[in-house]
């Protein structure tokens, strides 16, 4: 079970096609992160060890400067439960899907 989840999105300084192309770098390091990962139109989601979560957060911005943007801009939205476990994923949107 999960003690952290978030949710990021980054926004690199690009436009059209050059901008999705550097998001896809940053959804690449969180699929590659072996972590349950929800991908949405806005943001992806993450369930895991809160450092490990934060540590991807670090990577995803990264993954983007490697990718060629100039700058980005990343909004993280944190639940993190120190001495238990957060609601899942599939928790939280299973009677919606």
């Amino acid at each position: 079970m999960a003690n952290a989840s978030i949710a990021i999105q980054v926004l690199p300084k690009a436009e059209g096609k050059e901008l999705i192309r550097i998001v896809d770098e940053a959804i690449a390091v969180l699929k590659a992160s072996g972590l349950n990962t929800m991908v949405g139109p806005f943001e992806t989601t993450v369930e895991g060890d809160f450092d490990q979560l934060m540590e991807l957060v670090k990577e995803c911005q990264l993954a983007c400067i490697r990718a060629g943007a100039p700058s980005l801009m990343s909004y993280v939205k944190i639940n993190y439960y120190p001495e238990g476990s957060v609601l899942s994923i599939e928790e939280k949107t299973s009677k919606h899907q």
